[in-house]
């Protein structure tokens, strides 16, 4: 079977590609991990700069596989499971290293929180980027409301949130959430031509760079995202969130209670 994420060194850049083409690079346990651990490696390595995700086939990320949602393939709470995945998250943030996303597809739930995580995204005509987990009764829990504020603004990332609607790339560029749209041929390209770009600058001003603009947001995102941590604890044990998981199995409209 084919390595869920495929890593390579490209002079001084560092190149993540999601490979589950298949499943719209829905990450299930095993790719989560997979992912953690070659981005964590290419934040510590010292022969590259910066790092680019980009992913194999119609999507970037469409979040977490829909057949383990709710499953935990290790013995830990709720709490314990959204804290790991947060760490990644909030890692990226706060490393030295500039990451640019090439996005396209659907960049959904966990996959929309991927992308917005980076320092620079740069999309296609095709994307629809979407944070829908209130459709499943939960809300997004690594980073979602915060980081997608700090880029966004409060109001358009409330209706992101509150209705799980998808906006298109058009809208994403207008609003900013992407930074730039280019036509689906283009977005290697033009992706690997940014990243390449910023890896041959000084590593150390690029880690100041990052550092200090990021005391514009970073510790409101940080704090704001272990507020996620808790809501989602919450959430989990609620009788709407097993309603919800329950009118997805039986495919029909859920019936909240508020409890």
């Amino acid at each position: 079977m084919a390595d869920t994420i495929l890593s390579e060194c490209d002079g001084a850049l560092r190149i993540l590609t999601l490979n589950r083409p298949e499943r719209h690079n829905a990450m299930d346990d095993a790719m989560s991990d997979l992912f953690q651990q070659l981005l964590f490696a290419a934040l510590e390595e010292s022969e590259t700069s910066a790092i680019l995700i980009r992913a194999n086939g119609q999507s970037f990320c469409s979040g977490r596989d829909i057949n383990v949602l709710g499953q935990r393939a290790r013995d830990e709470s709720d709490f314990h499971f959204v804290r790991r995945h947060q760490e990644s998250r909030l890692r990226m943030m706060d490393a030295t290293k500039p990451i640019i996303a090439a996005v396209k597809g659907g960049a959904i739930g966990g996959g929309c929180e991927l992308a917005i995580a980076a320092d620079i995204r740069v999309s296609d005509t095709t994307l629809k980027m979407a944070l829908p987990e209130i459709n499943y009764g939960v809300l997004p829990d690594t980073g979602g409301t915060q980081m997608m504020t700090a880029l966004i603004g409060p109001s358009r990332t409330k209706f992101m949130v509150m209705s799980g609607q998808k906006i298109d790339a058009a809208t994403a560029l207008e609003w900013g959430a992407v930074d730039f749209v280019v036509e689906p041929g283009e977005l290697d390209a033009r992706a690997l031509e940014i990243a390449h770009d910023i890896a041959a600058k000084p590593p150390i001003n690029l880690a100041l760079a990052k550092e200090m603009i990021n005391l514009m947001h970073g510790s409101t995102i940080r704090t704001g995202t272990r507020a996620e941590l808790y809501a989602q604890s919450y959430l989990f044990k609620t009788e709407d969130y097993q309603e919800a998981r329950a009118a997805l199995r039986e495919k029909r409209a859920p019936n909240y209670k508020g409890k």
